[in-house]
């Protein structure tokens, strides 16, 4: 569904690391494979004016620790022996676990300074994922549900809004449709449920016949054509028939991918995860999002952070990797991120507690500034706010400006009520343009 209140301008294409600085790191630091990678950005960065068309979420539930991930302070009060890495880009560094995310940061803007308003997790996802807090008045749409009803879905049969290990609290169309919910499945190994019938095609082909007696007896029982179709129900049968035989569907099934490109990604269900999400870009989904949990570390914090933060960096690496080398990170957007922090000190039984005020996410791809960080943490602890603070709101509205969809553009609620797509403000740092 596109709208000619989403033309934005163009995107600029200025990069501050090019192919010659990642030639040079790769022989700083041995790192051989960034040769052709670099030279897949060398053409990648010759494209101008093309706007992304899909994004990826990478969802860390239950609060990474920024501390352990992407805003380590190591040596500080506040680490607690938590060690850290030094990255491609001089003077930065990144948690013990993110060996192969290090390397990457280059394409990257780190945002280490986002601020929420909500310290609970559901109100916290809530925010996170539609950029708005909870108001019992109206259910916010999800970013992606946002992204699918603004950008065309160009006759996809499997549908465009996805969540892989969905969490307890999935994506939601809110005010804008539950036709615009996240469609959930587990892992990509197993099979799609009630995607088959469970009858023979003989027994199927009545039973549609028998339905289609039915939908036209209740359309029969409405006062008029409009108010039977107002339901969607023919429109949401049709959809579901097609994509029971579409070949798309095999977008999801990584078991088609080769061992190796599997074995890129880690064997966890995570990596597979984000192995179907490429797979999904590539058929034309709009926004997948892929969720990693056990984050929510109020015990033995450091362990449980580090396994995670080494699952996250096999799998966020090897996505990002391969985006740029099937040419398709300036068609992407990816965001990874989780609803809040974790706090400076140690709780009693060595576990970090909610910290909404000061957390870091992760972008790249279309649109996004590579080499860029932004925001810093206080690494004494002692101050709550960070430096240059962002809003989750922020996120949002310069993630749908780098997709050409105007963030202020206003839709009508059920109850007749106005509402922007995002009250928040365009970071113009983060844009590439910068």
């Amino acid at each position: 569904m596109n709208h000619s209140h989403t033309c934005l301008g163009a995107c600029g294409s200025a990069d501050h690391w090019n192919r010659r600085t990642l030639l040079k790191a790769a022989g700083l630091s041995g790192l051989s494979w960034l040769t052709p990678l670099a030279d897949a950005l060398s053409i990648q960065s010759e494209k101008s004016g093309k706007r992304p068309r899909s994004v990826i979420l990478l969802w860390m539930k239950g609060g990474a620790s920024q501390l352990d991930t992407f805003d380590p302070h190591p040596g500080s009060s506040i680490a607690y022996g938590a060690k850290a890495i030094d990255t491609a880009m001089p003077g930065i560094k990144l948690g013990e676990s993110l060996v192969r995310t290090a390397e990457l940061l280059p394409e990257m803007t780190l945002v280490r300074s986002v601020t929420g308003a909500e310290g609970d997790h559901e109100r916290a996802v809530y925010l996170a994922k539609t950029g708005y807090r909870i108001n019992p008045s109206v259910v916010h749409p999800s970013i992606g549900a946002i992204i699918c009803h603004e950008l065309t879905d160009n006759g996809l049969d499997i549908p465009t809004h996805i969540s892989i290990l969905p969490a307890q609290w999935p994506s939601r169309g809110g005010h804008l449709g539950a036709k615009y919910d996240a469609f959930q499945v587990g892992d990509p190994t197993q099979p799609i449920p009630d995607i088959k019938s469970n009858v023979g095609d003989p027994r199927t082909d009545r039973r549609k016949s028998d339905l289609d007696v039915i939908e036209s007896a209740f359309a029969r029982g409405r006062a008029t054509d409009i108010d039977a179709k107002q339901t969607l129900h023919r429109d949401q049968m049709q959809q579901a028939r097609r994509m029971m035989s579409s070949e798309q569907l095999a977008a999801f099934d990584v078991k088609q991918a080769t061992e190796a490109e599997r074995a890129t990604y880690g064997d966890t269900p995570f990596g597979r995860g984000c192995l179907a999400a490429i797979r999904l870009v590539e058929a034309g989904a709009r926004c997948i999002e892929v969720t990693l949990g056990g984050w929510d570390t109020h015990a033995n914090n450091q362990e449980q952070q580090n396994q995670n933060a080494a699952i996250l960096d096999t799998a966020f690496s090897a996505l990002i990797r391969d985006l740029i080398q099937r040419d398709l990170f300036d068609d992407t957007i990816v965001l990874c991120g989780t609803e809040f922090g974790r706090t400076p000190k140690l709780n009693a039984v060595e576990g970090r507690d909610h910290w909404p005020h000061g957390f870091s996410v992760m972008l790249a791809g279309g649109g996004i500034r590579r080499g860029y960080v932004h925001g810093a943490t206080d690494p004494t602890g002692e101050k709550k706010e960070p430096d240059s603070p962002i809003k989750v709101a922020d996120l949002h509205a310069t993630i749908q400006s780098a997709l050409g969809i105007d963030p202020e553009y206003e839709m009508m609620t059920s109850a007749n009520r106005p509402l922007a797509f995002s009250e928040g403000r365009v970071i113009e740092e983060f844009l590439r343009s910068a």
